[in-house]
């Protein structure tokens, strides 16, 4: 059974820990300010099987229109069990007017065709570049 619920920043540590096990390491080089990010999105969710966190959501919108899926990631053990499937579903049962968006990788592409999201074009930049 996988149950779903808002973030904590007691939920810190195991998240960065997925963290580093997807190699995401620019989010988990700095704890505290993902934990602000995490605080400041909405929602944050975090799933967990047997009390202990096996993935999370961080979204952002405008409670109207958009949900913009910033990061979505579950834990490679707990893949193609239903998990990334409920925290969307839950970021989305939040804020049913809004279209829910994301970007996405090669290799993430076809779980989201899965879920019958449809293809769009962005960019991305830093403030840096």
């Amino acid at each position: 059974m996988i149950a779903v619920r808002l973030y904590k920043t007691e939920d810190l540590p195991a998240i960065v820990k997925l963290l580093k096990d997807e190699s995401w390491t620019t989010l988990a080089a700095d704890p505290a300010s993902f934990d602000q990010a995490m605080k400041g999105s909405a929602p944050a969710l975090v799933a967990l099987h047997n009390d202990e966190i096996c993935g999370y959501i961080r979204c952002i919108t405008d409670q109207v229109i958009t949900l913009l899926v910033a990061e979505l990631l579950v834990d490679g053990k707990m893949r193609g069990q239903g998990v990334g499937g409920k925290l969307l579903q839950e970021a989305h049962d939040l804020f049913p007017s809004t279209r829910m968006e994301m970007l996405a990788t090669s290799t993430s592409k076809s779980y989201y065709e899965q879920k019958k999201f449809r293809l769009f074009y962005g960019f991305r930049k830093t403030y840096a570049e």
